[in-house]
């Protein structure tokens, strides 16, 4: 519980520092006796996940600019008032919407246009600006210099996430093995289709990976751990899609086969687990590798005599295929992971 509010906690800091900061910046360097949009921006530019922090600081700095500008020049043509603002922040959100589609820069030309229409006096438009500048900055040094993510680190963690709602997910699937309750495999199912968010925010990590590398200078250095990274967490989508098939087939199998074939299943969740515990360290991945071909030759030795069509056949197939979804995450080539899992396929 307490790593949880410490996450929590900690970029809210980061905000407010940041506005402070700003606060001080625009007062005792800039000289401005109301600098409103200095702390705002450098809250609000830090009001965005890890890894896209930068890249909102900007298009919030896009967002006043134009609310600004706009603002302005309606309140010096035709004053104060409600229609003033109405027009503004229409003609605001407008011109945004023309320059980019993000919603964050909308919304800050908006509250900017409105800002100014509202408190803004013509003659302090430059104020303003620098203000914008000077918030919009301290957002950036505080996301890309004292606080720069750490593309690994934000990538292991969302894999960390998905794996452990595998393993979950297996384990139940095991339960459905041995009692073969149709609850029970529904309720893997569902869970394994529910991983949709946490495979959405992988992708999402992945792709502020890359952007954190092209504007990092620390991490440019770096950028073939990051990208050998990146391609170990997009194999996580056919792991998830392997599971899901091993899930849909648990309850066609009968007799006395389930209980050695749910030993398997629990066995393949406690590798995804030791892989949960700490993606990037080699031995524990060279750990859940091994451990994956031991299971999938297992499968092949005593799965020789089994009909094609048979259900169990089906199972089999499944197992195997999740053993090589979690080879190649763990570094295995990916066509010795099949050859080794499906080396009857291979000779064919």
């Amino acid at each position: 519980m307490s790593r949880r509010w410490i996450s929590v906690a900690w970029p809210l800091a980061q905000q407010s520092a940041a506005a402070v900061v700003a606060w001080l910046i625009a007062v005792h360097v800039a000289g401005h006796a109301e600098p409103f949009f200095a702390p705002v921006a450098a809250a609000i530019g830090l009001n965005a996940t890890q890894g896209r922090r930068g890249s909102n600081a900007v298009r919030l700095l896009t967002g006043v600019l134009i609310g600004v500008l706009v603002g302005e020049a309606a309140v010096w043509l035709v004053g104060g008032g409600a229609w003033t603002l109405a027009v503004a922040a229409f003609l605001a959100m407008l011109v945004a919407r023309l320059v980019n589609d993000a919603r964050i820069i909308q919304a800050q030309a908006a509250v900017a246009a409105i800002l100014v229409t509202v408190f803004g006096q013509p003659e302090q438009g430059w104020d303003r600006l620098v203000d914008a500048f000077i918030g919009a900055g301290v957002a950036v040094v505080f996301s890309q210099v004292l606080f720069a993510p750490e593309p690994l680190r934000l990538l292991r963690h969302a894999e960390a996430a998905v794996l452990s709602s595998l393993a979950d997910a297996l384990r139940m699937t095991a339960d459905a093995f041995e009692s073969g309750d149709e609850q029970r495999a529904a309720a893997a199912t569902t869970k394994l289709r529910d991983l949709r968010d946490k495979l959405a925010a992988l992708s999402t990590t992945r792709k502020a990976s890359d952007r954190i590398v092209r504007h990092s200078l620390t991490w440019r250095r770096r950028a073939g751990l990051v990208v050998a990274e990146r391609e170990r967490a997009d194999h996580l989508d056919l792991l998830a899609g392997s599971c899901l098939m091993l899930a849909r087939t648990a309850l066609a199998i009968e007799g006395p086969l389930r209980a050695p074939l749910a030993a398997v299943v629990r066995q393949l969740a406690a590798a995804m687990d030791g892989l949960a515990t700490d993606p990037g360290d080699r031995p524990n991945r060279q750990h859940a590798a091994d451990r994956a071909a031991e299971l999938a030759r297992w499968l092949v030795e005593h799965g020789g005599q089994v009909p094609a069509r048979s259900p169990l056949a089906a199972a089999y197939a499944s197992i195997r295929m999740v053993a090589a979804d979690v080879m190649v995450f763990a570094g295995v080539d990916p066509e010795q992971a099949f050859q080794d899992t499906f080396p009857r396929r291979r000779e064919e």
